[in-house]
């Protein structure tokens, strides 16, 4: 997107960000967290006052892993799971996160909870809470994409009803595509 910040790029009226936070608050999810970095008080200024906590990455130009690792720090101690849910995913919905976590089976060893679609994992991604000390020993902007094949066996796929699991806003193309292809 070149130098305009995504998050806050307007999709149907509202800025990217207020799509995924807003997703998340309509779920079943029982903590937000935001975690913010480039112009980190203009999307503050953007969050609910209640029912959101931000966490600011002083270090989020080294990558998504440094996010992960602010986030989970600010997971409540009695959460026994986190969803990453990416803050340029806009359309996916309220819907695809409830069904993630009815998934979630720490009991039966699937722990770790991924969205598909035709056979192709998605975001956003549950995890319990024995994998929060790996995620905050990543570096750079690959994210926990290792971890999932290390952990191949404790996670479940969930088929889920449309493909919003894959887009990401990081082109003008692809805000115009979702334009186009959400709902209102």
């Amino acid at each position: 997107m070149g130098t305009q910040n995504k998050l806050l790029l307007p999709l149907r009226g509202l800025p990217i960000i207020s799509h995924v936070v807003g997703a998340a608050l309509a779920s079943r999810v029982d903590q937000v967290i935001v975690v913010v970095g480039h112009e980190a008080d203009e999307i503050r200024q953007l969050l609910p006052a209640t029912r959101v906590t931000s966490v600011l990455n002083p270090e989020y130009v080294t990558g998504m892993a440094s996010s992960l690792r602010y986030g989970l720090r600010a997971v409540a101690t009695e959460m026994d799971s986190a969803m990453i849910l990416l803050g340029d995913m806009p359309l996916v919905s309220s819907a695809i996160l409830d069904q993630l976590i009815a998934e979630f089976e720490p009991g039966l060893g699937q722990d770790i909870v991924v969205p598909v679609r035709k056979g192709q994992r998605g975001n956003p991604v549950l995890w319990g809470r024995r994998y929060f000390k790996p995620m905050q020993e990543l570096e750079g902007d690959a994210g926990a994409r290792d971890l999932l094949q290390e952990y191949a066996a404790n996670v479940s796929r969930v088929e889920v009803v449309d493909e919003s699991i894959f887009l990401d806003i990081d082109t003008p193309d692809a805000l115009a595509d979702a334009s186009v292809n959400s709902n209102p």
